[in-house]
């Protein structure tokens, strides 16, 4: 099964709470998830112990730039997804997680800042894909989204879709329950009812499902 590597070299732009979301809702639906904590913020390692690690999720932490791919290799099995949650900089342990992705997700703030700085991710990707010799498909999640959206959001996400980069939708929105992760740990089926949780349930869900189906578009053994 593939890996799925979470990137962005500006931190704030909500990578651990996406790989949570990502890793909780793939769990949820039955698929066994290997989530390894390349954060030096320690954010996955926190949540797992904030509360019950939900069935099939495995955390591992304390991963470095020289064990990452012996490590990715070492859980990419039949049956099981790999999320690699990874530093908010730009390091020689991203590109290597890069380098063995099925899938790079980028979170992203709909913020002009944000939009300058996801484009390192790109090129990060694309010099990984010149050394392998071989495409690395990546991808934009916009979080923290509002209900209203601001023009400065639909600009960004315009200028991202004119040049050929692909957007997840749903984008994950600021929601009470997605923030509360890191408080409560486990998942949104078993953490105190936070907010409305029923549209969160709702989001993380089709938000899941977007990245399962592009990682069987891509060929990944479902």
């Amino acid at each position: 099964m593939p890996t799925i590597a979470i990137a962005s070299p500006k931190g704030g732009a909500g990578k651990s709470t996406t790989a949570v979301i990502l890793g909780t809702e793939l769990a949820h639906a039955g698929v066994p998830v290997t989530m390894l904590d390349c954060d030096p913020n320690k954010s996955l390692t926190l949540w797992a112990a904030r509360g019950t690690v939900p069935d099939r999720i495995k955390v591992l932490t304390d991963i470095t730039e020289s064990d990452i791919i012996k490590t990715i290799r070492e859980h990419d099995r039949d049956g099981q997804i790999v999320i690699v949650d990874l530093e908010g900089v730009a390091s020689r342990l991203m590109s290597r997680a890069i380098s063995q992705a099925d899938l790079v997700i980028t979170p992203m703030r709909a913020t002009t800042l944000d939009a300058m700085i996801g484009a390192r991710t790109i090129a990060l990707i694309q010099e990984e894909e010149e050394a392998l010799g071989r495409s690395i498909p990546f991808a934009i999640v916009f979080t923290m989204t509002k209900a209203i959206r601001s023009k400065q959001h639909s600009g960004i996400e315009a200028s991202l879709s004119d040049q050929g980069v692909d957007v997840i939708k749903p984008e994950l929105m600021e929601r009470a329950a997605f923030s509360s992760f890191f408080e409560f740990g486990g998942d949104l089926y078993s953490m105190p009812a936070q907010g409305k949780i029923e549209n969160a349930q709702e989001n993380a869900s089709a938000f899941a499902k977007a990245v399962f189906e592009r990682l069987v578009g891509e060929g990944a053994d479902a």
